[in-house]
């Protein structure tokens, strides 16, 4: 089994369609189908059903397939790893943070790592933690924040920060002159909410259910400075990280009662490899805390 076989058979079952997988293989249509029915020969089974110009997997293609996404990843970190032991750095960290943090937490870490750093590359993607934990498995992020809770056996984390959610609403809002706030009171008014996939929409579902609330929102969008409009004009309130109060005048927060404190740690894949740029970034973030 070759490596190529691997990578022309992932490539047609995540594209599911021949020409579309051999186009963004840069090779001919024809060579890649050889190249499939090889691997089948090979196995002594089929991995596709072709049907109308269109494929899928089979049983045995999805067990391969899953296997076949570990190896080629696995290789690309040997390969990172030689060329770094011949000095050739990776240069690049690609960084995966929530709304909240990617606005008020990471941009000065960001620029002062930039500017220490100069020759090194940093992407952030903006996404819940839900989605953070995928793209690491699958190889599309190096590192990424996270919350503590169920976290997957196959990421290693280091714990960063503990932060704390607070219900926040517009100045005007009777909940603003108050100390704290119980869910069943906060749940009996219209919200705006960040999408499902997000570390504290998850929560606030789990907690409307153990309060046997149902959670009334008119608006769901994960642009947060929407959100910060809603609230401020008074159409809704909403639960965010305290760093976004404490970075916007116009709206207040209100602790929770009992009060809500996450933990959020950096996160990377277990068995994966850590560049030395990705490292130089994780010690950087810990020391700038």
């Amino acid at each position: 089994m070759e490596s190529k076989h691997l990578k022309h058979f992932v490539a047609v079952a995540q594209h599911g369609h021949f020409t579309r997988a051999a186009k963004a293989l840069h090779i001919a249509q024809p060579a890649l189908s050889i190249s499939i029915k090889k691997l089948e020969q090979n196995l002594g089974v089929e991995l596709f059903r072709r049907e109308d110009r269109q494929v899928s997997l089979t049983d045995e293609g999805k067990v391969l397939y899953e296997h076949a996404k570990r190896i080629l990843q696995q290789l690309e970190d040997a390969q990172l790893a030689i060329d770094e032991l011949k000095g050739l750095e990776k240069g690049e960290v690609r960084l995966g943070a929530p709304s909240m943090m990617g606005s008020y937490f990471f941009p000065q870490i960001l620029m002062a790592f930039n500017s220490r750093y100069p020759n090194l590359k940093l992407t952030l993607v903006d996404a819940g933690t839900r989605d953070i934990r995928k793209m690491l498995l699958n190889g599309e992020l190096d590192i990424g924040m996270i919350d503590d809770v169920n976290v997957p056996d196959d990421l290693d984390t280091d714990h960063l920060l503990q932060v704390e959610m607070l219900a926040v609403v517009a100045k005007e809002h009777p909940f603003a002159k108050q100390k704290s706030v119980s869910f069943d009171a906060f749940f009996d008014n219209e919200l705006v909410m960040f999408k499902p996939g997000y570390f504290h929409r998850d929560f606030l579902e789990d907690k409307a259910l153990q309060c046997n609330k149902e959670m009334r929102f008119s608006f769901e969008t994960n642009l947060l400075p929407m959100i910060l409009s809603i609230v401020k004009n008074e159409f809704a309130i909403t639960a965010l990280l305290e760093l976004v109060t404490q970075n916007e005048k116009d709206v207040v927060g209100v602790p929770f009662e009992p009060r809500v404190k996450i933990n959020l740690s950096l996160a990377w894949r277990k068995h994966g490899y850590l560049s030395m740029a990705d490292r130089t970034f994780i010690d950087f973030v810990k020391q700038y805390t």
